[in-house]
């Protein structure tokens, strides 16, 4: 048995009975996160959508005393002067936790469940989250080691997209994956996971994604991959991409691929850089080529929305210039409220298209053509401006 499978049998053995009014949703595959909002609201996200359930604890001190145990065995601290919890369970399941005061309603947790087995492409077509042609343009890009940056809110399914795009990345490559909670899978010859290290109680020893990013440079990267980059290692990131390490990856909250570069931007200043904006804003531009916008919709389906090719410019007034290559375009809604709609092309040729046709890689120009329908749409939107 590995340490892993021990690690979680444990777990289950020694907390399972603290946590048992959720044991049957966290054991039943169909349901992908727990939150609890307090000792008597329970909910669960179900297929894309949430639910709320009859579960509860029997008071708050029951609560407090499932996630007190949790955070001891996973090594952290709890309590009324650290209220806050945000760990990786031995499973892989994330848990965040937050105590009152803090919470209003009471002890406030979610548990993100870990997901089984290693994503793929065809998953993902199964679903109805690509289509194969949107999706063979991204094993291109991947091929190609265009740096690429998945945008979307939470829950969206950055990661899982994150882990698929990973794994196509080529056997011969050494990636250096980092993160602050481990929860990437990506599956590929070469690749060494870092993992961030919280500070003692006096907040010492403390390892930041930063940290472990000026550490990877130094230890032969082909490609660097952030799970989720949110602070000021962003600018690290945006480095390393311009310097020679291209195919580099991360995630990034936002709602569009716009946004996302903004994002970047923004949390690329909050360091003591004292960098120019208007240099960290040609710097994001040359580093970042893709930006994939994933989103979980109104019907609880998670999809691509936007392909996007970022230029290496920016406008006269300083500002991203970015191209839809694919575009999810809803068509209307079903009866029983499933969202109806095409990912298309735009007919957009992406500026790499001499590469790929340079590489020989099957994908042809007309893979880009965008069908007749849409351009009558953006014909008469022309006409109606």
């Amino acid at each position: 048995m590995s340490d892993v499978k021990k690690d979680s049998t444990v777990f289950e053995d020694s907390i399972g009975t603290f946590l048992s009014p959720v044991t049957a949703y966290l054991a039943d595959d169909s349901v992908s996160e727990v939150m609890i909002n307090g000792p008597q609201e329970i909910f669960i996200e179900r297929k894309g959508l949430i639910e709320k359930t009859p579960a509860f604890f029997r008071d708050e001190q029951a609560l407090q005393a499932a996630v007190r145990n949790i955070a001891q065995f996973v090594g952290r601290r709890i309590d009324e002067d650290h209220p806050t919890l945000d760990a990786r369970l031995p499973d892989g399941s994330r848990i965040c936790a937050v105590l009152p005061p803090c919470s209003r309603k009471g002890t406030t947790m979610s548990i993100r469940k870990f997901q089984k087995g290693n994503p793929t492409f065809v998953d993902l077509i199964n679903r109805g989250s690509v289509t194969k042609e949107a999706a063979r343009f991204l094993d291109v890009c991947i091929f190609l080691a265009k740096n690429t940056i998945i945008s979307g809110g939470t829950g969206s399914g950055k990661t899982t997209l994150l882990n698929v795009l990973g794994s196509r990345i080529p056997n011969n490559q050494r990636v250096l994956v980092i993160e602050d909670s481990s929860e990437l899978k990506i599956n590929t010859d070469h690749v060494v996971f870092f993992e961030t290290k919280h500070g003692d109680e006096n907040g010492n020893g403390a390892v930041t994604i930063r940290d472990l990013i000026r550490s990877a440079l130094r230890l032969r990267p082909d490609r660097i991959v952030v799970g989720e980059v949110r602070g000021p290692e962003a600018l690290d990131l945006i480095s390393a991409m311009n310097t020679g390490h291209g195919g580099s990856m991360g995630t990034a909250h936002a709602n569009t691929p716009y946004d996302a570069l903004v994002r970047l931007e923004t949390l690329a200043m909050m360091g003591e850089s004292n960098v120019p904006p208007a240099a960290i804003r040609r710097q994001i531009a040359s580093a970042i080529h893709i930006v994939v916008q994933i989103k979980r919709l109104a019907d609880g389906t998670r999809k691509i929305t936007n392909i996007s090719e970022v230029i290496p410019e920016v406008d006269d007034f300083g500002r991203y210039v970015i191209h839809d290559i694919y575009k999810f375009i809803q068509r209307g809604r079903t009866q029983d409220g499933k969202i109806v709609g095409e990912f298309i092309p735009t007919g957009y040729i992406p500026s790499f298209m001499h590469e790929i046709e340079t590489n020989r890689l099957p994908f042809t120009r007309d893979k880009f053509a965008a069908p007749d329908w849409y351009v009558k749409m953006k014909e008469a939107d022309k006409k109606a401006a």
